[in-house]
Formats: C-alpha cells, structure tokens, sequence
C-alpha cells in the first residue's frame, strides 16, 4: 500500500469518528488528528493511529458513563477497525 493510501484511509476512519464524537472538545481533537493524518507527514501515522485509538477509547467511557448506548456501539466498532487498519498497515503491533 503507498503510504497516501495509509493516509487517506486513516483520514476516512477519522471522519467517521468524528461524526460520533458526543462532546465539543473530542470533535476538536478529532478533526486535528484528521488534518494531520491527511497533511502531516507519513512517518507520523504511526503516533496518529495511537492518537486516535486513545481517544477512541475516552470517547467510549464518556458514552458508557452518559449511558448512550448507540453511541458507545458505534465509537468501539470504529475503535476495532482503527485497531484493525493500524495492524494491517504496519502502523502498530500486535500484541
């Protein structure tokens, strides 16, 4: 995969984040994280699919707490496909 693919891809994941964010300042860090995924450099993915899967999981344990669960549904599948697309690429390690 070129690594404007990886970009694009991760940029995707992101928009699709954002549009379940359920608080003001997680869609702010949201939508950095995507200009950066499509702006940034490509050796900084890496850092950015950390990013965005730490934030994945505060945004869950929000919803959990608010007790919206269709909220919570969709943050942890974007969560598992971040995880996923992460690994698949090379960005992250299995553990």
């Amino acid at each position: 995969m070129t690594q404007q693919y990886l970009a694009g891809e991760l940029s995707m994941l992101l928009a699709r984040l954002q549009a379940v964010a359920t608080n003001d300042p997680a869609m702010r860090d949201v939508v950095q994280l995507r200009r950066g995924a499509e702006t940034g450099p490509v050796t900084a993915l890496p850092s950015m699919v950390v990013r965005a899967l730490v934030l994945t999981d505060r945004l869950c344990w929000d919803s959990l707490e608010q007790g919206d669960t269709m909220a919570f549904t969709c943050q942890a599948a974007i969560c598992a496909e971040l995880r996923d697309f992460g690994i698949c690429a090379g960005l992250l390690e299995e553990r």
